[in-house]
């Protein structure tokens, strides 16, 4: 599977990310501040505190998670079918 490594957050809502596939870069996450829970980021040290969950998802607290294959596509552009096929095939050569 590919999955997340290393995530930081940056200025005005961005985050940068590294997958295991060697990917890495940017993600601006600005569309979700201030909305539902994601108002948590609102405390700048809220968006700060970010870490990767014990299944990979990029986390804030308790109460925010992103899904670490949405990001991905967000990050490279890759559609949905490229993926699965990129898991596909790493899951034959292991």
């Amino acid at each position: 599977m590919i999955r997340p490594t290393d995530v930081t957050a940056l200025e005005d809502y961005r985050i940068w990310i590294r997958y295991s596939d060697g990917s890495a870069g940017e993600v601006d996450l600005g569309h979700l501040a201030g909305r539902g829970v994601f108002a948590a980021w609102n405390d700048p040290q809220c968006f700060k505190d970010v870490r990767l969950g014990p299944a990979g998802a990029v986390a804030w607290g308790e109460d925010i998670e992103l899904c670490p294959d949405a990001l991905y596509m967000e990050l490279t552009g890759k559609p949905l079918e490229e993926l699965i096929r990129a898991v596909k095939l790493q899951a034959k050569r292991a």
